[in-house]
C-alpha cells in the first residue's frame, strides 16, 4: 500500500487528470481523461468497455508466428525454445553486467479489440529455470491508422540470479507510452484509441544450455473505462465467506530494505500470498531458507522479493504479481478489470477470490482507519446485507486482517477513475481493476464463472 502522503507510480497519472479538468493536456491514462458518459451509466464495464485475450491452447500457440519456438502439446500446452533464432547481448540496467543469450521468438496474431481501448494491460504466467528468462512487448494500431512502436511491457524471470526483473520506462511514441505496465494512450480526449494489438514473446536462454522457459499463457486486457467519481449503486446478491489466510503487511516495516523497506509497500505481495495459500500452494523449506528466521510469515518476504520490479524499485508490479502467483503448481494468474460487484459475487460464488486495487481517502471507508493512493486488498466474500468481507492487509496484524466494509463505499472507491486527494485535486482511480490467481484446470463452476467475467 501507499499511504496518501506518499507517492505511488499511479500519482504519475494524476497530473494529467487535473491537466483535463483545467482545460490543459498532458499525457493520461485511460482513467484519466476518457471522455465524461452520461450519469448513471451502467456500473459494469465488462461486455463493451474490457476486452480480454489470452492465447493458451495448443492451437492458440500454433496460429502466432514462431522463429525459433515449438508449442507443447499435452495437459497444460505452452511453449518453448526448439532452436536457436540467434544471439543477443543484454546490459542488465540494475547490475551493469553484460551477457550474451540465445533467444528465440513468438509473435500472436493480430487481436482487435471488441472495444477500443485507451489502455492495455499484459499477463503472462511461465516457468523460467535458471539461466533463463522471457520478454513480452506490445505493438498495435491506432484509431487512426497509424502504428505504434513495439512497446516492453517487462523482462521478466522468477528468479533474480540472471536479470532483474523489471518494467522499461520512458518508452512513448508522442501519442501513447508505458507506464510501468499499462500501456495508455496520452490524450483520451482526443477521441484516439488502441484498435488491435500483437504480442510477442522472446525467451531467452543461457548460449549451449539446452534449457528453455515455459510459458503457459500469454495475454492482455484492454480497457476503455468512462470518467466517473460514483458509480451507481448495485444490489446485494450474495451472502458467502470464503477461507482465506490472514496475513498483514505491515508487520514486516523496515524489513529487506533492498525490496521497497517492507510495511507500507508489500500490499500487493501480501494480498498474492493470501490467495495463493488459499489455493493450497506456498514456498517450501527450501525456498524460504534465505529469509531472517526472525522475521514472522517468512512467505510474505518471498513474494515481495520474487515480485519486485527493479525499475519501478517496489512490489506492486501487476503482471509481476499475477507471473509469481503461476509459477506455483498448476495455478494462473490474470491482470483484469471488472465492471460491478456483481463480477465478483460471480467469483466468490465459485470459490474465487480476487485481489483489487484501490485508492481513497480516510473518510471514504468506513473501518480502514487510513486513507491510501494506491492499495491492493483482498476480497473473500460479502455479507447478508451485502457488505464486502476484505483481507486488508493494512491490518496492524494478522489477526486483525479481515474487515467488513460498506458496501456502497466500497464499490465506490474501487469502480470509480477519478476523485479528489487530500489536497482537493482530482486525481486518479483505479477502474475496478483486479487479479485473479484460480487453477490451471478450473472446476466447471470456476470455468463459468471466470467466463462470465470475461477470463477465458
Amino acid at each position: 500500500m501507499t499511504r496518501a502522503s506518499e507517492p505511488s507510480r499511479r500519482t504519475l497519472l494524476a497530473a494529467a487528470v487535473a491537466a483535463a479538468a483545467t482545460g490543459t493536456a498532458g499525457p493520461a491514462a485511460a482513467a484519466a481523461a476518457t471522455p465524461a458518459r452520461a450519469a448513471g451509466a451502467p456500473a459494469s464495464a465488462r461486455s463493451s468497455l474490457v476486452d480480454n485475450r489470452a492465447w493458451t491452447s495448443y492451437s492458440d500457440w500454433r496460429s502466432g508466428t514462431a522463429n525459433g519456438t515449438r508449442a507443447l502439446a499435452g495437459l497444460r500446452p505452452g511453449l518453448a525454445i526448439a532452436a536457436l533464432a540467434g544471439t543477443a547481448d543484454y546490459t542488465d540496467p540494475h547490475t551493469g553486467k553484460t551477457a550474451t543469450w540465445e533467444y528465440a521468438t513468438w509473435t500472436s496474431p493480430v487481436h482487435r479489440l471488441t472495444a477500443p481501448a485507451t489502455e492495455a494491460v499484459a499477463s503472462w504466467n511461465a516457468h523460467t529455470p535458471a539461466g533463463t528468462w522471457l520478454q513480452v512487448e506490445l505493438t498495435g494500431t491506432y484509431s487512426d491508422g497509424t502504428d505504434t512502436p513495439w512497446y516492453v511491457m517487462g523482462r521478466w524471470a522468477s528468479g533474480d540470479q540472471d536479470i532483474k526483473r523489471t518494467s522499461v520506462d520512458d518508452q512513448k511514441d508522442g501519442k501513447s507510452g508505458i507506464w510501468t505496465d499499462t500501456f495508455a494512450i496520452d490524450d483520451a480526449a482526443s477521441g484516439l484509441r488502441l484498435v488491435s494489438y500483437r504480442l510477442r514473446l522472446t525467451l531467452y536462454r543461457t548460449p549451449g544450455s539446452g534449457i528453455t522457459p515455459t510459458v503457459w499463457r500469454l495475454g492482455a486486457m484492454g480497457s476503455d473505462i468512462p470518467d466517473r467519481f460514483t458509480v451507481p449503486a448495485s444490489t446485494p446478491g450474495l451472502a458467502r465467506e470464503l477461507t482465506v489466510p490472514r496475513y498483514s503487511q505491515e508487520i514486516h516495516a523496515g524489513q529487506y530494505p533492498e525490496y521497497d523497506n517492507g510495511g507500507e509497500a508489500w500490499c500487493s505481495p501480501t494480498s498474492s500470498q493470501m490467495i495463493i495459500e488459499y489455493w493450497g500452494r506456498k514456498p517450501t523449506a527450501e525456498q524460504l531458507a534465505w529469509t531472517n528466521p526472525d522475521f514472522a510469515d517468512p512467505q510474505v518476504c518471498h513474494a515481495a522479493r520474487f515480485t519486485y520490479d527493479y525499475q519501478y524499485a517496489g512490489c506492486g508490479n501487476w503482471p509481476f504479481n499475477a507471473a509469481y502467483a503461476a509459477t506455483y503448481k498448476d495455478l494462473q494468474g490474470v491482470v483484469t478489470r471488472l465492471g460491478s460487484l456483481t463480477d465478483l459475487e460471480t467469483l466468490i460464488a465459485a470459490g474465487i477470490p480476487a485481489i483489487t486495487s484501490q485508492s481513497f481517502l480516510k473518510s471514504e471507508l468506513t473501518g480502514a482507519g487510513y486513507g491510501t493512493s494506491g492499495h491492493l486488498m483482498t476480497v473473500i466474500g460479502f455479507t447478508a446485507d451485502g457488505d464486502v468481507i476484505a483481507g486488508d492487509p493494512a491490518a496492524p496484524s494478522d489477526e486483525a486482517v479481515r474487515r467488513v466494509y460498506p458496501r456502497r463505499e466500497w464499490e465506490n472507491i474501487w469502480l470509480r477513475t477519478k476523485r479528489y486527494n487530500v489536497s482537493g485535486k482530482v486525481v486518479s482511480g483505479t477502474g475496478g481493476v483486479c487479479y485473479l490467481y484460480f487453477p490451471a484446470h478450473p472446476s466447471a463452476r470456476q470455468r463459468e464463472a471466470l467466463e462470465a467475467v470475461g477470463i477465458r
